[in-house]
Parts: C-alpha cells; structure tokens; sequence
C-alpha cells in the first residue's frame, strides 16, 4: 500500500465577483435571492479575500513535513475540488488515505457530505479511512487553550463559537441524534478547563446563521452579546472553536459584525487568533493519522 493523507476543507472563492458561483455549490444549485448574493459579495469585499485556500494548503505543508508522508487537500465547495485532489492521488499511486474534514465537530449534514464528495470521488479505487471527528483530541484542545491564553485579559467574559446548522437537518427524520451541538459544546468546556476558566467566565454560542431554510439552531452570539451587556458585561473576548482557521466567518462576521454589535451595546470584543498552522494544530493532525496508522498494522 502507499498511504497518505486528504485533508477536507469547505473551500472558499477568491474575489467577491466569484461568489454566485461559489454560491451555487453551497447550495447544490437551488436558487438563491439576489440580496443574499449581494450581502455574501459585501462580506468578501470588506476582507478584500479569504485566506482559507492559502491557510490549508499551507496546514497539508507543515503535516506532510511531521508525517514524512504525502499531504493532500480539497475543498467540497469551491477550487480545489475534492474529486481532482483524489484523481491525482490515485494518478501518484496512491492506494490508501486517512482522510480528515478539517472541522472537527461532526455533523452528518457538514461532515457527511464531505464524506460523501470523498466516497463518490475515489468510486473504491482508493482504500479510506475517514475520521469521523476529533473535536476532543488533546493537541486541538491545547492548541485552542494557548491561544485563549495568550489573549484574554482577566476581565474578560469568553463566548465560544461553532458555526450553526439548521434546525430542520439535526433535529428531525434520520437525522435526529446528530452529535454536532453536543460536541461543540463539548469542545469548549475542555478548552476553558485547560485555560483555567470559572464557569462563570464563559458562554457557548452559534454564530453565522443562514438567512435562508427556516430557523438555525442557537443561541445567536447576538442575542448572548445582548444578553451579557444587560448584565453589565462591558468586555469580551470570543473564540470561535468550531473554525481551524480564518476565513469569512471569522474575520467578517467576528472581526467585523460581532465587534460592530457590541459596541453599540456598550461592549468591547476581541478575539483569540486562529489556529491556522499552529504547530499544536499540526501536532493534532500528526496525531490522528498516526493513532489510525498504528491501529491498522495491529488490527
């Protein structure tokens, strides 16, 4: 066998003109208004472009080098697509991939399309082992606690973040269960115990909800702002546990929105740094696909 590793990221478009295109993938084609294309396009030209492309292509870099293996990647909704990042591994003879969504939170409506763009693309020409999530894996935890560490002030409150979902795909049909916002939330209790938080100094929260397909599970980082600056909360300090690196959701929404929110309510916020190719990140990942290697050669 000649193994090696696919990382799986959402993909993002480059420039703010790409955006109805890119839309139309994240959509699987549905029809999408003209003033959501347009608010998405405003996002993108606020940041001027998103670097999620150039952080994970970097992050495969950094884990190639620790692994001494080869590190590819793909984006499920956007250049470089999943289906040519597996063609041209089975095209470099590989016959075997550890395959990590680079979303450690799993949701079957996030995660398991990922996995199946993966399955469909490698069509049993490549041996998988997809890892289903690795929201509590040690490193990723130390990695976010360095992080909070290194920002927050005593006198700030901390509002972890995930990105939200739909109700309707977790809550209903076969896929009631789905573990997403459990883990989330589970992902940010061990970060503030390692980072040394009272309970009473940190709040979880979803953030990015859609504007579109019925209610998006909460609560809102808005109404959580809200809610502390009522309370007589002056200062925050938000952490987005749910992202690996920056992107949109990160330096629009948080940088951008969510500091523009508060401070109308009174409230400074700031935020921790991404993880981006921090080398805790990295030593995660390394990790993994060891543990999975290890437990193949003695299964």
């Amino acid at each position: 066998m000649k193994r090696a590793v696919l990382l799986l990221a959402h993909g993002t478009p480059e420039s703010a003109d790409q955006v109805p295109a890119y839309l139309q993938y994240v959509t699987s084609g549905r029809p999408i208004s003209a003033d959501v294309v347009a608010e998405i396009q405003h996002r993108y030209a606020q940041i001027g472009r998103s670097p999620l492309t150039d952080i994970t292509r970097e992050q495969a870099e950094a884990l190639a080098h620790v692994l001494g293996m080869p590190v590819y990647f793909g984006m499920r909704n956007w250049h470089p697509f999943i289906g040519p990042a597996v063609e041209q591994m089975l095209a470099d003879g590989i016959t075997d991939a550890i395959v990590i969504c680079l979303a450690p939170q799993n949701s079957r409506t996030s995660v398991g399309l990922y996995r199946k763009a993966v399955v469909a693309a490698a069509s049993e020409k490549l041996q998988l082992d997809f890892v289903e999530d690795w929201h509590a894996q040690p490193r990723l935890i130390a990695a976010f606690a360095e992080k909070l560490r290194a920002a927050r002030r005593d006198s700030e409150n901390v509002i972890f973040t995930a990105h939200s979902v739909p109700c309707r795909t977790i809550l209903s049909g076969d896929q009631a269960g789905d573990p997403y916002g459990q883990q989330a939330r589970e992902t940010a209790a061990l970060v503030a115990k390692q980072a040394g938080l009272a309970e009473a100094d940190w709040v979880f929260a979803f953030q990015s909800q859609g504007v579109s397909g019925g209610p998006w599970i909460g609560p809102t980082v808005e109404e959580t702002i809200e809610g502390l600056a009522r309370d007589g909360v002056r200062e925050l300090l938000v952490q987005p546990i749910g992202f690996v690196c920056d992107h949109v959701e990160v330096l629009y929404d948080i940088d951008i929105a969510f500091r523009q929110f508060a401070a109308a309510r009174g409230v400074a916020l700031t935020r921790t740094e991404s993880l981006n190719t921090s080398s805790l990140l990295i030593e995660a990942l390394a990790g993994i696909v060891q543990a999975r290697t290890t437990a193949r050669v003695t299964a």
